[in-house]
């Protein structure tokens, strides 16, 4: 009797055994396939994403004929750099080039300073309409840019700077998101930290310029980089505010490519050429300071 009890409490035993090992088995899988999955989809999704720049680059190295049989292949059948001497020694691309080079330093710049300077005065100063101020920076930040471009044509006419290179770089001297960044991290400081040079007798801009601006390189450096990309591919503003073909820059320049202005035929290696010299900069500035963008908990003090 005592033998056919543990007999039957062992058989009892096997299917649970069985089936606890089943679920073990599909708990400890899954996961493991879950992850490999979404590998798989992250991998696709980077792959769909930087094919066009790497067939950009392949094709600025092939030829005519070669980049018109075979536009999407990854490798030349004939590497040649024609598309580069042809755009550096027989058009304007050096002009171009050096007129981008120009704004974007000095709109650079001019945004890091001015947009971190607003920023301090609306987050630290109390002053007559401080609310109505940053009400108009959050209302110009929703208006579509393409709006304001028959003003800013009309402003820029009517002080007498149309087709300069103050036209190119003053209206973009101040940026309203900059400005809403800059004040954003630096309410972050605490004040504690500017009331030492209080006592010491010192104004607001020496506070701001020694004490809060270099906490805020993290808000600085996402500026700095905003900044450069986007008056380095600005098109709409430098086409209100210039005609003359000195004044062109590489935006205004490549998209007249095109249309084919230097020959006929399709020109893609002199197009792709273009656009693969248009995008290193900004690439470089990215790889450079992507591990100092902007981090709120930098700066800041304990209390």
């Amino acid at each position: 009797m005592m033998q056919q009890t543990e007999h039957q409490a062992s058989v009892s035993t096997q299917p649970d055994s069985y089936v606890t090992r089943i679920v073990r088995r599909i708990r400890t899988s899954t996961p493991a396939r879950s992850g490999w999955l979404v590998y798989l989809l992250l991998v696709a999704m980077a792959v769909i994403y930087i094919m066009p720049f790497l067939i950009q680059i392949s094709t600025s190295f092939k030829t005519e004929a070669d980049a018109s049989n075979n536009p999407v292949s990854l490798i030349p059948a004939t590497w040649t750099t024609a598309a580069y001497q042809r755009l550096f020694l027989h058009s304007d691309f050096p002009v171009w080039f050096r007129n981008s080079v120009i704004v974007t330093v000095f709109v650079t710049l001019g945004r890091a300073f001015f947009d971190s300077l607003a920023g301090y005065a609306l987050s630290r100063l109390r002053f007559a309409g401080r609310g109505f101020v940053f009400g108009m920076l959050i209302a110009v930040m929703s208006v579509p840019s393409v709006v304001l471009m028959i003003p800013k044509f009309l402003i820029i006419k009517y002080l007498g700077i149309y087709d300069t290179y103050a036209a190119m770089v003053l209206p973009l001297l101040v940026d309203a998101t900059g400005v809403f960044i800059m004040k954003n991290f630096f309410e972050s400081i605490p004040r504690s930290v500017e009331e030492q040079a209080m006592i010491d007798m010192a104004g607001p801009f020496r506070i701001f310029w020694s004490i809060v601006l270099p906490m805020a390189r993290p808000a600085l450096v996402t500026i700095v980089i905003l900044s450069f990309q986007g008056s380095w591919n600005e098109l709409s503003h430098f086409i209100i505010a210039t005609q003359s073909p000195a004044l062109t820059t590489l935006t205004k320049g490549v998209a007249s490519l095109a249309s084919g202005q230097l020959s006929q035929g399709n020109q893609y290696p002199l197009k792709l050429a273009s656009a693969v010299i248009m995008t290193l900069p900004v690439a470089i500035m990215f790889f450079i300071f992507q591990k100092r963008i902007m981090n709120a908990s930098e700066g800041a003090t304990k209390e």
